[in-house]
């Protein structure tokens, strides 16, 4: 189970979204040209000129088509033209997990409309989500030199943060002058504590997912950081605490659930853990980690 920072800070930006509308919005930006602050745009060049590629490291991916993306193919070739197909066949090609196939159609995108905000933003995710965290740095600081929307400043903070670089900070303050409201400071918040948690500095962190937490009740983000912090101290009863109150506020999360397990078992809790393994798979059956559990108690 991940414990990273949960890349997809956009995807909680518009998890609340009607559903045809998540799919489209990224694309919905056409904007003029503004300049973006400097503290983000020397942030690329810094990373660009210090950082190995990691996506070198990473195994090939393995690129299956689907029926409906290759009957979209045929379709886009039929009618080079029609942005809305191209934009139905990387949504498909993404689904499948073809993220490869996906950011070519994304390069045909951006040949053809280099000043759209919304396709530099999209194509930074799915580099995002193929691993390669230099490219989509790279990815959000274009579409954030067309656009300075905040949505791209916190991804680019995010990933930052991640890297355990300082600037994710400044990158928060940027958003948080702009005085958006309590959800981006709940982001900013969550992404600053990140940062502090991934230098070890946890009381920082922990004081800024309060922050968070104040700013939004149902930050899930938030409650894991804060359990991971309280598990990693060794301190299950805070870790389970939390976990409870993750639980408490969102019910169906299963990640809660098979973090409280992980925490039932640390302190012997043989039958609460298998309840709470047993939990998260319900609520979430690709968890491998959690039916890996019940096979080692003994459960499966």
């Amino acid at each position: 189970m991940s414990r990273s920072a949960f890349a997809g800070i956009y995807m909680h930006l518009t998890q609340d979204a009607p559903a045809n509308h998540r799919e489209t919005i990224w694309f919905g930006y056409f904007c003029a040209m503004k300049r973006i602050p400097v503290i983000v745009s020397t942030v690329l060049l810094v990373i660009a000129c210090s950082s190995p590629d990691q996506s070198a490291k990473k195994e090939k991916e393995k690129e299956e088509i689907t029926a409906e993306a290759k009957e979209l193919m045929r379709l886009v070739d039929q009618y080079p033209d029609s942005t809305g197909l191209r934009i139905q066949l990387v949504n498909a090609l993404d689904s499948a997990g073809a993220l490869k196939a996906a950011l070519v159609q994304m390069d045909s995108l951006i040949r053809r409309d280099s000043g759209n905000y919304g396709i530099w933003f999209h194509q930074a995710q799915l580099y995002e989500k193929a691993g390669d965290t230099l490219q989509a740095l790279r990815t959000y600081d274009q579409a954030a030199r067309i656009y300075p929307a905040p949505d791209a400043l916190l991804s680019i903070a995010n990933l930052l943060a991640e890297r355990k670089d300082k600037r994710a900070l400044s990158v928060c303050d940027e958003v948080e002058s702009m005085r958006l409201g309590r959800e981006y400071l709940a982001h900013t918040s969550f992404i600053k504590a990140v940062y502090f948690a991934r230098i070890q500095d946890s009381n920082k962190a922990l004081a800024l997912l309060d922050q968070c937490i104040g700013n939004d009740y149902q930050y899930m983000e938030a409650y894991m950081e804060k359990g991971f912090i309280y598990f990693d101290r060794k301190d299950m009863t805070m870790a389970t605490q939390i976990f409870e109150k993750a639980i408490e506020v969102r019910p169906t999360y299963a990640d809660a659930s098979y973090w409280l397990a992980k925490c039932f078992e640390q302190q012997g809790l043989k039958e609460k853990a298998i309840t709470q393994y047993q939990r998260a798979l319900v609520l979430d059956p690709d968890i491998s980690e959690a039916k890996d559990a019940l096979k080692r108690l003994g459960a499966a």
